[in-house]
């Protein structure tokens, strides 16, 4: 704070708001991830720490869809992406701009129901040549897209209802609930994105969603249900659990 005040006065001001329980990253306007200040601003939700290992998942995924795609000597085509609930959009710019420092070509879209959360995603990936687009889930994603994603990053809200009441008053008051509540059981959200998953998916292509540890068996059992394979990636150290929905390929099998 004390590098972002001009002055004094500025300063006692972002100090009183803090206090108040105004999260750090609103007062600042951005937030460290991987590496990456990404913009942020009120009413819009904080990526956190932990979800950096859903875009680690995702470079490695992305690198093995490469290895298989075109021989060598032909034009790479580039990965088509699409950050689902992208809220700031950190995650598809991390995605896409580590993936640029391994030649990976990425075609990268975003959505988001949120409108402050569009603009400010519209901000962070302005110098990334992606399209971001304001609605529900898939509804404003161009149809185009349907059948073609190699990766779907989706780190959709996962808190149960009745657990939002308990959550941190940074997040609680200050993130919109929209970016937070997940239903009954935290999972509504994904339920509705597994459903068409394998609509939008090309053969072979990869979901990707966080969530709790406790809630990482059903999760697997909601995407295959709806014809994805599924596994869970887990990193202890920071606290995260991703689970993994892939549409077979052609002639494959759900594993």
């Amino acid at each position: 704070m004390i590098e972002a005040a001009d002055d004094a006065e500025q300063l006692e001001s972002l100090v009183v708001r803090r206090i108040a329980g105004f999260p750090l990253e609103h007062l600042l306007g951005w937030a460290e991830f991987r590496g990456l200040r990404v913009a942020v601003a009120p009413d819009v939700f904080v990526p956190r720490q932990r979800t950096g290992f859903l875009v680690e998942q995702a470079i490695a995924l992305g690198r093995q869809l490469i290895r298989v795609e075109p021989t060598a000597g032909s034009p790479t085509e580039p990965l088509i992406v699409l950050d689902m609930c992208c809220g700031s959009g950190a995650l598809g710019m991390a995605f896409a701009i580590e993936a640029a420092t391994e030649g990976v070509p990425v075609e990268l879209t975003a959505a988001d129901i949120e409108p402050a959360a569009v603009a400010c995603a519209r901000r962070n990936l302005a110098g990334l040549d992606a399209h971001v687009f304001e609605g529900d889930l898939f509804a404003p994603v161009p149809a185009e897209l349907a059948g073609r994603v190699r990766i779907l990053l989706a780190n959709t809200p996962y808190v149960p209802s009745a657990a939002i009441a308990s959550m941190p008053p940074e997040a609680r008051d200050h993130e919109p609930r929209v970016a937070l509540d997940g239903g009954a059981d935290g999972l509504d959200v994904l339920r509705r994105i597994a459903a068409v998953a394998t609509e939008w998916l090309a053969p072979g292509g990869h979901l990707l969603v966080e969530e709790s540890a406790e809630q990482a068996a059903l999760a697997v059992r909601v995407m295959r249900d709806h014809g994805l394979s599924a596994r869970v990636a887990e990193d202890d150290e920071l606290g995260a659990t991703v689970v993994i929905g892939t549409r077979p390929p052609i002639g494959g099998e759900i594993a």
